[in-house]
């Protein structure tokens, strides 16, 4: 009789997935993967499915979202007519508008569809990557072009928000660890793709005449293997076109090989009326980061940025028809207090490693890129450096460590706990960022800053891969304390909220390197990182915890 109901628990289960030989990417409407025979018999293929073909979508995503650190650092080697200020500005919009983007995304795959919105916020990603190329042949495209392009690049990063949430909803809670871990650890991987990738193109006529003439460097520059010197031609349009060779086949891959879950969404309506839904969530997340550009002119950093946030979920409130009830139940996430807890875990360790992805090529250019010499007059200047470490020759090290060692965390936390995982990384996080700001203080004040850039990058590395374990450990976490309705938008919206470190942490660590104080900032992030260890004991790892070790 045991073995007659397990056959019958099979063949119901497959009687509800796509037939063999039929269409592997119809709609799904029976998933129970905590039913262990389920899992193992028709479970885990569809899931591993859905899987692998989310990870390179999602490394596009982070590649797109980021390529402005590495874009606008090559803009300025080839003599753009724009300001530093202005550079630096394209990158802080691409920042903005990525985390802003995951509010409305966190919210996509419950109202749309996993397949509808992992196939239609992958295409999109070709708006930005063709038109970043075709305006980059002509270096007299104007500012606000970029400045268009990098807010639509967020794109990328909103899609992480949306490709979690989905993910999630395939494995059972004894393999979110590692089905978190492995999307979101190899996803960031688009960030060293990037970083590595695109010096790379760069040095190539890849398209021919079709991708228009190339530039001569009018700076030094350099790439993964050396130092490139000024007057080399230079294809910078690369740096957008080639992510059209991706992207058009991953496009195929999601529409063709996903699936959309019946029990994770009801009523995912026709595909046309699916992705006119992702296009006005997408379409509110553009609008209020466009407005908290212009906040940020007008106000301080801290002030504008929660500005955003709430206009973003007060105008997601207000869209009309049948989307605004099921809009309304999702924000229940918002009266569970392991929302809120969680969040500031989140931020401790992916808010870290997107932050110091974007700050580190800066840091590495104004501390190591400048020495101070003694004037004339016995006072001390800062004069360039001539034999500085290039940015674009190390800066990938450190997202490679912490992408590469992200998958383990999960893994780690799956066997040990979540918690026990984060509370070491947070210790170890504390001590790093002192020890960095300390080293950041005697390179950027020093007459020969290059012999402190082994410890200086060895400290960024420990960093990263401290904030890459973590990311696995919080997002397990996540997966264990929240049910199957709540876990997807819980992880969508801490990841929001983190994802303004991209914004935040070069902010932060570049108003300080101006001011001549780098360490401040490093010890401010100590502290931060002090205030996370106490959240972590008191809500999962003391005595009479919410939630033990989670």
């Amino acid at each position: 009789m045991g073995r007659e109901r397990v056959d019958a628990t099979h063949r119901s289960a497959e009687q509800d997935l796509p037939p063999k030989g039929g269409k592997i990417n119809a709609d799904i409407e029976h998933w129970d993967v905590e039913d262990t025979t389920f899992w193992e018999t028709v479970g885990n293929r569809v899931a591993n499915r859905n899987l692998w073909i989310s990870i390179p979508s999602l490394a596009m995503g982070f590649a797109i979202w980021m390529m402005w650190g590495m874009i606008t650092t090559q803009m300025q080697n080839l003599g753009f007519p724009f300001t530093i200020d202005q550079l630096f500005t394209l990158t802080a919009i691409g920042g903005l508008s990525g985390a802003t983007l995951r509010i409305p995304a966190s919210f996509m795959i419950r109202i749309a569809g996993g397949r509808n919105t992992i196939f239609l916020t992958t295409a999109l990603l070709m708006v930005p990557a063709l038109g970043t190329g075709l305006a980059l042949m002509n270096p007299h495209t104007p500012f606000w072009v970029f400045q268009a392009l990098a807010l639509l690049s967020g794109i990328g990063g909103g899609n992480f928000a949306c490709s979690m949430s989905n993910i999630s909803t395939f494995f059972p809670k004894a393999q979110q660890g590692y089905a978190l871990g492995m999307n979101a650890g190899l996803g960031n991987f688009g960030v060293t793709t990037m970083q590595v990738l695109i010096p790379l193109v760069m040095t190539v006529g890849l398209f021919g005449a079709l991708a228009g003439a190339p530039m001569p460097l009018q700076s030094t520059s350099g790439t993964l293997i050396g130092r490139i010197e000024a007057g080399t031609d230079t294809w910078i349009q690369n740096a957008g076109l080639i992510w059209m060779v991706f992207l058009l086949p991953l496009a195929c891959a999601c529409w063709f090989g996903m699936n959309n879950l019946r029990t994770i969404t009801p009523q995912p309506s026709t595909p046309a009326s699916a992705f006119g839904k992702i296009l006005g969530f997408y379409g509110v997340g553009i609008a209020t980061s466009v407005v908290g550009v212009l906040a940020l002119g007008w106000l301080n950093m801290w002030i504008a940025l929660p500005i955003t946030i709430l206009l973003t979920l007060a105008a997601l409130r207000l869209l009309p028809g049948h989307i605004k009830p099921a809009i309304q139940q999702q924000f229940s996430i918002f009266s569970n207090k392991h929302t809120w807890s969680m969040t500031v875990l989140y931020i401790l360790t992916f808010g870290s490693f997107i932050g110091f992805s974007a700050a580190l090529p800066l840091s590495i250019n104004v501390i190591f890129g400048n020495m101070m010499d003694v004037a004339a007059d016995g006072s001390l200047i800062r004069v360039p450096n001539p034999d500085a470490p290039s940015a674009l020759t190390w800066s990938w090290m450190g997202a490679f460590v912490g992408a590469l060692i992200r998958p383990a965390g999960g893994w780690i936390s799956d066997k040990v706990g979540g918690s026990i995982v984060t509370q070491i990384i947070s210790a170890v996080m504390v001590v790093a960022s002192i020890a960095t700001g300390y080293v950041m203080m005697l390179a950027y004040n020093a007459t020969d800053p290059n012999q402190y850039f082994w410890i200086f990058l060895a400290l960024f590395i420990v960093m990263f891969a401290a904030s890459g374990i973590g990311n696995g450990s919080t997002f397990r976490s996540i997966g264990v304390i929240f049910d199957t309705q709540q876990k997807g938008p819980v992880l969508g919206w801490s990841s929001a909220i983190a994802a303004y470190g991209a914004f935040i942490a070069p902010q932060v660590i570049g108003g300080q390197i101006k001011a001549g104080t780098p360490e401040l900032a490093m010890y401010g992030f100590a502290v931060f990182y002090a205030l996370c260890l106490i959240v972590n004991w008191w809500f999962y790892l003391r005595g009479n915890a919410y939630v033990k070790n989670p």
